[in-house]
């Protein structure tokens, strides 16, 4: 269904990086149109258990501007399989162009207050939606992990010293921690504000006692989740002049932005050789004015 011959390893020398230091961008945006960058990872194996299960739709949950919920609708759509979205707030009298897009796909909306979705974790969902898989937030689990797993190994990513992705829920972090080489160092850069709870669901993902060495970074996500400054839009429409690269404004713009603050502090010594995840989710960047971005 997806030609993954599509993704590329890009090698990419922005006016900002030191000489003394490589990087690069794994392309995984460039996977599909609508279900790019992690997020057909994520939903792989989930598929793939629904399919064993008998079970012949699926049950999600997100926001109105959700790129999960988007890659959902359009992955299930070219699956044949059907879903629903348990979507966060009640509904807007001009539904989101993210739930537009997930509706004409064929995706049923079931809004639900946010005390409600705020207790989607011990709701019984299986009452409402008989015969249903459940796919968590942003396919948070261990056959989300485990499809993201095969990220590293679409290219030869082994020379790499460094492996940077932006982090939502944590998934495709332990996906690449339990596919990384032992002698790799890996940074997910979050992009919520206060996310200290993330620690725990990244471990409980992992599945190696002795992983490669991992952090989480706190300090770049811009004012918290979704917030846009404008020299992050600035930053964006640079790096896309300098490189041909289009980022999105809640994750990868965020991510490479911080990555450029890091070098700038020290943190990356002379001779690494960095990989950066692109985890897609450009759809995002239909809720900024026309003409923000230069691309």
């Amino acid at each position: 269904m997806f030609d993954y011959n599509n993704i590329r390893l890009q090698y990419i020398s922005p006016t900002w990086l030191p000489g003394t230091i490589q990087a690069a961008m794994l392309r995984l945006d460039l996977l599909h149109g609508a279900v790019s960058g992690n997020k057909w990872f994520k939903l792989q194996c989930n598929v793939a258990a629904a399919k064993a299960q008998g079970r012949e739709h699926i049950v999600t949950f997100g926001g109105a501007y959700s790129n999960h919920l988007a890659a959902t609708a359009a992955a299930c759509q070219l699956l044949g399989i059907r879903c629903t979205a348990v979507v966060r707030g009640a509904a807007a009298p001009e539904l989101s162009h993210t739930l537009q897009l997930a509706q004409q796909q064929g995706m049923q909306l079931h809004f639900v207050t946010r005390e409600a979705y705020r207790d989607k974790e011990t709701t019984d969902w299986t009452s409402l939606f008989p015969n249903a898989y459940i796919v968590p937030e942003g396919g948070h689990n261990a056959a989300g992990a485990k499809g993201c797993e095969e990220i590293l190994s679409l290219k030869d990513c082994s020379a790499f010293t460094h492996i940077l992705c932006a982090v939502g829920t944590g998934t495709t972090l332990a996906g690449l921690i339990n596919s990384a080489q032992p002698q790799q160092q890996l940074k997910g850069y979050v992009v919520l504000k206060g996310a200290s709870y993330l620690e725990h669901e990244v471990r409980s993902l992992l599945l190696r006692d002795q992983s490669p060495q991992w952090e989480l970074v706190h300090e770049h996500h811009g004012g918290g989740y979704a917030k846009v400054k404008p020299e992050l839009i600035a930053f964006m429409n640079q790096f896309y002049e300098e490189t041909q690269i289009p980022l999105d404004i809640v994750y990868t713009g965020k991510l490479v932005q911080g990555f450029k603050k890091d070098l700038e502090s020290g943190v990356f010594p002379p001779g690494s050789r960095v990989l950066l995840i692109h985890s897609g989710g450009l759809q995002g960047n239909l809720s900024l004015k026309p003409g923000e971005l230069s691309y």
